[in-house]
């Protein structure tokens, strides 16, 4: 099996054993939690990496000699990938508003920050699969297709990325240290040690990925690129489960001190 069909099995099997390993917890969380905006963005976060994942098994297996054919899996896939990163990074974005005790005015500008960074992003990332060579295996009974260039555009991508994940660690830091000594109770521990730990991540895989087009082959640009669409799903939905589930049993703490997720939406009679 050439290298980029092993890298893309090894992909979806780490995602099918965190969504097998996780199923009892998600399924409490969709059945008892009430319906809100967020749970639907949770819904969306989840699942958008399947059909992500899918979509890449078929690209790279499915035997395929049309180059337009393979551009058009390649842009459908890409897409998949952007949708399931601006989930992720909602989340925290959500978080972060709630560290802020819902300031409309950091919302409205980390929302403006996302909006910008992923409407730049889509339109060099499309720029560069546009540009990119659009190739097919060559091996007998797994002629799949694939991009096979290694664009500065790629590169230029994942550093918009990276300037996003700065400015809200910054932006995560700011009310962290101006309430150092303010106790906040359990669930705000929580809440910006998961931020923390997921900026983290964030910058770690950006910076993978602005670096791996000028060291690596394009087999590992594929896999790094998955890999941080991924694994921030991943994380994004991994973590709010888990603070779902500390605040469903948080029932004797005092409402104040409860800092959810699900409650730094605005109000909504809808919701």
């Amino acid at each position: 099996m050439p290298d980029h069909q092993c890298t893309c099995v090894t992909l979806a099997t780490f995602w099918t054993y965190d969504y097998i390993s996780s199923l009892h917890e998600e399924w409490t969380f969709l059945l008892q939690s009430r319906w809100t905006k967020l749970k639907a963005l949770y819904i969306v976060a989840r699942y958008i990496p399947f059909f992500f994942i899918a979509t890449d098994l078929y690209m790279i297996f499915t035997p395929n000699e049309n180059p337009d054919k393979c551009r058009m899996l390649i842009n459908i896939y890409s897409c998949l990938g952007v949708i399931s990163l601006t989930c992720s990074e909602c989340f925290f974005i959500l978080r972060t508003y709630a560290l802020w005790n819902k300031n409309r005015i950091v919302l409205v500008a980390m929302l403006s920050t996302l909006s910008a960074i992923i409407v730049s992003f889509i339109g060099i990332w499309f720029t560069a699969v546009a540009t990119s060579d659009v190739i097919n295996s060559t091996i007998p009974g797994t002629v799949g297709c694939y991009r096979s260039s290694s664009s500065v555009y790629f590169f230029v991508s994942f550093l918009l990325l990276f300037v996003l994940a700065v400015v809200l660690v910054f932006l995560t830091l700011i009310p962290i240290i101006q309430s150092w000594q303010i106790g906040k109770g359990r669930l705000h521990s929580i809440l910006v040690r998961h931020n923390m730990f997921y900026y983290a991540c964030s910058l770690f895989l950006s910076a993978v990925n602005v670096l791996t087009p000028v060291l690596f082959s394009y087999v590992f640009i594929n896999f790094f690129e998955r890999f941080q669409a991924l694994i921030l799903a991943i994380l994004a939905t991994r973590m709010h489960l888990d603070l779902w589930r500390n605040n469903w049993h948080a029932d004797g703490s005092d409402a104040l001190e409860c800092i959810s997720v699900s409650d730094s939406l605005p109000a909504d009679p809808t919701v």
